[in-house]
């Protein structure tokens, strides 16, 4: 732990998907499980979806071969603590930071993420774009239930695991308080990111999420990610097929989101991200938070 009385923090959300981030360029501030949950905490702590390490790739072990092509780290958590591999809402918000900082302008850059070298583009009209890479289709059936009801999900890895359901209607999901079982076990061994989705038109969707270790959000960016690419492939709009870009307009409980997937197979997510405060931590409680 640093030797600072205060650690300064911001709050910042995309789409109602909220982070803590703690600038921390040095990587000099330890934040193990217990700590990041404490903060995520939203009435003994500052209250957030997750936390937002950011770090220079230099200065961290586990980005230091990604340091030549992007400067910061995002060093992802889960509000439960958890090391994430990746998480679009909070790449945007992660590159609305470094952009107040200073540390970026507007136009284009790079942010390490353990999901890989992610391309953001920050717009002058204040939406920031992502490129969040390909999305991988495992093969075989998937289905996830609530209660007594089930439905065929589709297996969709962005880096992290998804199973996307289409259903009647958004309360079919019912609470999302616990997560929704899945089956087989074997489709996703570290547990899975759970979307349910209906259709509101043409290229329009809506969905409800439920996390991997942090229950129902407002808004998943890999979600939404997950469930264009599921709809495209159920409207029979492969791009890779068809050679023409599906883009998807994506509603979540906290905003809209607007999908692209390329011929090339790369996936484009577009959407707001806004810094709400900054303060500081007390380095005491910090310390002792979760013990």
């Amino acid at each position: 732990m640093s030797t600072r009385t205060r650690i300064p923090f911001l709050k910042g959300h995309g789409t109602e998907n909220d982070f803590v981030i703690v600038p921390d360029p040095e990587n000099t501030i330890d934040l193990p499980p217990a700590t990041v949950a404490a903060l995520c905490d939203r009435r003994a702590g500052i209250g957030g979806d997750g936390v937002l390490h950011v770090v220079r790739s230099a200065a961290h072990p586990e980005a230091r071969h990604m340091a030549s092509e992007a400067e910061w780290f995002m060093d992802y958590r889960n509000g439960d603590g958890s090391v994430a591999e990746m998480c679009g809402n909070g790449v945007r918000v992660f590159a609305r930071y470094l952009q107040r900082a200073g540390h970026v302008t507007e136009g284009d850059l790079t942010v390490a993420t353990r999901g890989g070298v992610k391309t953001v583009h920050l717009a002058k009209d204040g939406d920031v774009t992502v490129g969040m890479g390909r999305a991988r289709l495992p093969e075989g059936d998937v289905s996830v239930s609530v209660g007594e009801r089930s439905w065929p999900a589709r297996n969709v890895n962005m880096g992290n695991p998804h199973a996307v359901a289409f259903v009647d209607d958004l309360a079919d999901a019912g609470t999302l308080y616990d997560a929704p079982p899945f089956s087989p076990a074997s489709a996703y061994p570290d547990g899975v990111n759970v979307e349910f989705v209906i259709d509101r038109g043409p290229n329009h969707v809506a969905m409800r999420v439920h996390e991997r270790g942090s229950g129902e959000t407002r808004s998943c960016g890999t979600g939404a990610c997950a469930v264009a690419v599921a709809a495209a492939r159920r409207d029979g709009a492969d791009p890779a097929v068809t050679g023409t870009p599906a883009t998807y307009t994506v509603d979540l409980p906290g905003g809209t989101l607007v999908i692209t997937e390329r011929p090339d197979g790369e996936i484009e997510m577009t959407g707001p991200a806004v810094i709400v405060a900054e303060g500081e931590i007390d380095a005491e409680w910090l310390e002792n938070a979760g013990r």
